[in-house]
């Protein structure tokens, strides 16, 4: 009797072993060092004149100052004559007022610095050499979500106020894209653009298939990063659409292959498997954009579960996108 307990007692252990999520990892005893400034803060609610507070916002905010006037909204610097009567349009525009608003009821700063510095706890878990960037919001006037530097991510926040904010259709922002401007997809954007920039795709990737392995490497990365984020955070997909990837998967992996498509260089066909739209054309208007990445994501998810030994930093360092593919002994039934 005692041999079949200790028999019934390594079955549930192998079990519980199998449905274990190994990226679930315990940081709570990494420490990181990370700033998170708020800039539309320190720009939008100075008590002071602009002229007065235009070289102390650059002395503080250094290269982010550089990349908020330059590339966000787009006014140049300080060195121009025109910067700051620019400057102060743009700080006394009425939708700039309402965004910051806005963010300020929808968005906890703590609570999102909280988030970003568990993200990134990952992030040195994974990757103890590289940088661990420093964190600045801000309201952009609804431009760019994320910008990326060597040390630094930039956040938006105003394109994080949720799919029911009356300025994004009245700015002709798809549908599909004002779907995943909701506070929850800050982080997991920012991580997957850091990503993206640490680790960009190989030169001489040329397949659809080669694209889908590296975008299902992003993916994989930013689930490294939030492992207690849900799928459908991760990837951008509703419900609905997660569940119809989960039930096609087979018969869009099966047509890819059928229709010679996974080794096609036609930039047309990575474009409609891999970036996002309201569908993917090729398949039902119930599907989500970029199948070709989910498609990716699970080819890598099975090459890391057949290959237990590799790191996540040789898995992202890692441009055999084909040897990934066929070392994952990926085949959806």
């Amino acid at each position: 009797m005692r041999n079949c307990w200790i028999l019934v007692l390594i079955i549930l252990v192998s079990v519980f072993a199998c449905q274990r999520n190994p990226l679930k990892i315990d940081v709570s005893d990494i420490e990181i060092t990370q700033e998170f400034k708020s800039y539309d803060e320190a720009l939008l609610e100075t008590t002071e004149q602009l002229e007065m507070t235009v070289p102390k916002l650059e002395q503080e905010y250094g290269r982010f100052f550089e990349l908020f006037n330059y590339h966000m909204i787009g006014i140049g610097g300080p060195e121009q004559a025109d910067f700051l009567p620019q400057l102060k349009s743009f700080v006394a525009d009425t939708m700039i007022v309402n965004l910051k608003q806005q963010t300020d009821k929808l968005i906890d700063r703590e609570e999102l610095a909280d988030e970003f510095q568990q993200a990134f706890k990952h992030y040195h878990y994974y990757f103890p050499e590289k940088v661990v960037p420093n964190i600045y919001t801000c309201i952009s006037g609804l431009n760019q979500s994320v910008v990326v530097a060597d040390s630094l991510i930039g956040i938006s926040l105003d394109k994080y106020l949720g799919a029911d904010s009356y300025y994004y259709p009245r700015l002709g922002i798809p549908a599909y894209k004002i779907r995943n401007m909701y506070p929850q997809k800050i982080v997991p954007d920012a991580m997957y653009f850091w990503g993206a920039t640490e680790f960009p795709i190989s030169a001489k990737a040329s397949k659809v298939v080669e694209s889908m392995v590296h975008q299902g490497s992003l993916l994989y990365f930013v689930e490294a990063m939030m492992p207690e984020a849900p799928d459908s955070v991760v990837v951008g997909y509703t419900g609905a659409q997660l569940t119809f990837c989960e039930n096609s998967e087979a018969a869009m992996w099966s047509y890819m292959a059928e229709q010679n498509l996974l080794f096609s260089t036609n930039r047309m066909d990575i474009k409609r498997y891999v970036d996002d739209g309201p569908y993917t054309s090729s398949f039902s208007t119930e599907s989500p954009g970029r199948v070709g990445a989910w498609l990716g994501w699970q080819i890598v998810r099975s090459y890391m579960r057949k290959n237990p030994e590799t790191t996540l930093q040789q898995l992202m360092e890692n441009h055999d996108y084909l040897g990934i593919l066929n070392q994952s002994g990926y085949q959806p039934e």
